[in-house]
């Protein structure tokens, strides 16, 4: 399941103008503050939700950037992220200092802030009526799968999009104010006009495998034959012959129970045993799971997001007035090849509106947490 049955449907009462968003990198975040306010121009009235993303460089004046920005725009909402990159319409800034900015104009009563959610009983607790939910998560929590299932269970569409923070260091989100350690953002009512659809970036190998034996994560057999044979025969004799080559291309995929569009979640491959056949992967597995092995390719990825973007297209019926996106930290230029062409691609389909995101290690669509996807969300 990849994408929220929530769609877009033209407001017959008037037009409503896109978000003001703006992006700028510069090694000194106060000149690439100060770029943005340029770039925003005069704030709308109606401005009520700031969605921030800055780039993991400036972690140490994370307080100070938002403050500037609460103070700058007087918008007192703020949601967002560190990364190691950041993004907006067209543009990636991976690994170099950067601030992208996007002011929603969401009428107060459709949003609520969605404080740290650090263990499932804090979940029980939240308003009862919300629909969906954009999230930023501290991937230090070894309870976010579990955090990521309860608030989807809680809010009535059961998406929840978003992604994990992403550092060279520390990471930290942004919800009112700086904050870590769990699950925050903003939950939005039915009454938000949206769309979400998720792209995978990796194709797989061949069929599915049943898993016959397995501890935690160390899979024995698949097929009730030693795993690591079954390994070197679908990823072909050259890697198979040198292992160590294919770790950076060659993944598992754990197909999603239920999802009508066949998702998977993309995991790596931690390490092999030669001498006993076993295979070791970053995920807890269990016999009578099923597993494929996966590739990680530019073209597919490209005809993938090609796919995802008619998909979401279709869905639209008014012009998109913002969007989020949150990609992989091994996707953009590490996958696409070239700088931008994953944020190009996006906006060559939809067009030029207003898009910010973050490169990050993990990414949230619907009820999991995926690895190598995009998560594309669009406001109507």
């Amino acid at each position: 399941m990849s994408n929220a049955r929530a769609e877009f449907a033209p407001d017959a009462t008037r037009m409503r103008p896109p978000f003001k968003f703006a992006h700028a990198g510069h090694a000194d975040w106060t000149q690439g503050a100060q770029a943005c306010m340029q770039q925003l121009g005069a704030i709308p009235s109606t401005a009520s939700l700031g969605f921030l993303y800055v780039s993991d460089a400036f972690m140490s004046e994370l307080d100070a950037i938002l403050a500037f920005f609460k103070s700058a725009t007087g918008v007192p909402n703020w949601v967002g992220s560190v990364g190691v990159g950041v993004c907006a319409t067209g543009v990636e800034y991976l690994d170099v200092p950067a601030i992208a900015v996007m002011l929603a104009e969401f009428d107060p009563a459709d949003f609520s802030m969605l404080p740290v959610l650090r263990t499932s009983q804090d979940i029980e607790a939240l308003p009862s009526d919300a629909y969906f939910a954009v999230v930023h998560g501290d991937p230090a929590n070894n309870r976010m799968q579990d955090l990521i299932e309860g608030l989807s269970a809680h809010v009535t569409s059961g998406f929840v999009v978003g992604g994990l923070s992403s550092s060279h260091g520390e990471t930290a989100q942004i919800c009112g104010s700086v904050v870590s350690g769990g699950l925050s953002g903003v939950l939005l009512s039915e009454r938000v006009k949206l769309a979400t659809r998720l792209t995978q970036g990796v194709s797989p190998l061949g069929p599915r495998h049943h898993i016959t034996t397995a501890n935690k994560n160390i899979i024995g057999s698949l097929d009730h034959r030693p795993a690591l044979d079954v390994m070197k025969e679908e990823i072909g004799e050259v890697l198979a012959r040198d292992l160590r080559r294919a770790a950076g291309y060659i993944f598992v995929g754990l197909p999603v129970r239920g999802s009508d569009t066949g998702d998977y979640l993309v995991r790596n491959i931690l390490g092999v045993d030669p001498q006993n056949n076993l295979v070791a992967v970053g995920e807890l597995v269990e016999p009578g799971d099923e597993l494929l092995f996966c590739r990680r390719d530019q073209q597919t990825a490209e005809d993938d997001l090609l796919r995802m973007l008619a998909a979401i297209k279709a869905q639209l019926n008014a012009p998109i007035r913002g969007g989020v996106y949150y990609s992989c930290l091994g996707r953009g230029q590490h996958m696409f090849g070239v700088p931008n062409r994953e944020l190009g691609l996006i906006r060559d389909v939809l067009g030029d509106f207003p898009l910010v995101g973050f490169f990050a290690n993990g990414e949230i669509s619907y009820n999991r947490l995926y690895g190598y996807t995009g998560v594309l969300t669009l406001f109507g």
